[in-house]
């Protein structure tokens, strides 16, 4: 054998490992924005039917056929119908309590406001989870990142302009969805190691079927609906009967929820989330583009800025929490092995 034959067979191994790396960093990145297009289509939806159908009723009927989806293909992927057993049904409660009010404070928002305006608000929630994780978990963050808290968290004020009169009520609503959802993920972070995905998934969508189907029986009349705000109307119109080719749209949306929470869980799991994190940010130029050509929203300059502000504070928050988690790791890898 030659020594270059020598030298390819060795460099070989390296070669093919560097080629499977490249590949599962695109494959990881690849989902991330499969899932930001599968939930931009959902805002896209859920704001198309704003003005007809009540969200109470939009949730419910995704929300069941996520369920059906979930217990049929995601639990049989991880051990069967054993794994939505858990010792911790109060947490998981209070996950899925937090992500409806979440749902419902964005969609009710988005009711009454441009797209990319309750997209980049609700987009904050990195931020939030940095100081909630400080507050809560005891985590230590460094300057920089409090300078990227406090550029997050003027980009809302710029687009939300508190004390003008262009402030909306409507637009509070993505802001208190982002909060919401920060604390959901923070309470995630405690349980993450020991529940599995598809046990987080199955309490969280039935948590929306329950409280979703509640809300209907309390409120379903329209006894509360006014006919003013749209956000208002949103949350209180009367229960209708839905036409079959808008309630498939709504089986759609169940399936696409099911499908999009594989693609983010399935892009974290086989990249590295410093990698593909970012990606999530995809959401904001798409909620742009859909809100220009599919909605007619005009962007002035001020929303432009408070957007990049998010964008950038949020990108970098989320590149440096997934770079700290990767160092922890490293760090209880190497006390493992000694």
């Amino acid at each position: 054998m030659s020594p270059e034959c020598k030298v390819c067979l060795t460099r070989m191994p390296k070669s093919i490992n560097a080629c499977f790396s490249r590949f599962s960093h695109i494959g990881g990145i690849l989902c991330i924005v499969g899932g930001m297009i599968v939930y931009m289509t959902q805002n896209v939806a859920f704001k198309w039917f704003s003005t007809e159908y009540p969200l109470y009723e939009i949730l419910l009927i995704r929300g069941v056929v996520a369920v059906i989806f979930i217990l049929i293909i995601l639990v049989p992927l991880e051990g069967g119908f054993t794994a939505i057993r858990t010792d911790r049904l109060n947490i998981h409660l209070f996950r899925g309590f937090g992500m409806v009010i979440a749902n419902l404070a964005f969609y009710m928002g988005l009711a009454g406001m441009p797209l990319a305006d309750g997209t980049a608000i609700f987009f904050i929630q990195p931020v939030l989870i940095t100081i909630f994780s400080t507050l809560f978990l005891k985590e230590r963050v460094g300057i920089w990142r409090w300078i990227a808290v406090f550029s997050g968290l003027l980009g809302v004020l710029i687009i939300m302009r508190p004390g003008s009169g262009l402030f909306q009520l409507s637009s509070t609503l993505p802001l208190i969805a982002a909060i919401a959802y920060a604390l959901v993920q923070v309470n995630t972070r405690a349980v993450g190691k020991t529940e599995k995905a598809s046990t987080m998934a199955f309490y969280n969508q039935a948590t929306f079927v329950v409280l979703s189907g509640g809300i209907g029986l309390g409120i379903g009349d329209g006894r509360y609906a006014n006919g003013g705000d749209p956000s208002y109307d949103f949350l209180f119109r009367a229960w209708v009967a839905i036409p079959a080719g808008d309630l498939l749209l709504m089986f759609g949306l169940g399936f696409l929820l099911s499908i999009g929470i594989y693609l983010i869980f399935q892009g974290y799991r086989i990249s590295e989330a410093s990698l593909v994190a970012p990606f999530e940010y995809i959401a904001v130029p798409l909620s742009i583009v859909c809100g220009i050509f599919v909605f007619k929203d005009h962007l002035d300059p001020r929303v432009w800025l408070g957007i990049g502000l998010i964008v950038v504070a949020g990108i970098y928050t989320v590149y440096r929490q997934a770079m700290h988690g990767r160092r922890v790791y490293l760090s209880e890898t190497r006390d493992l092995s000694k």
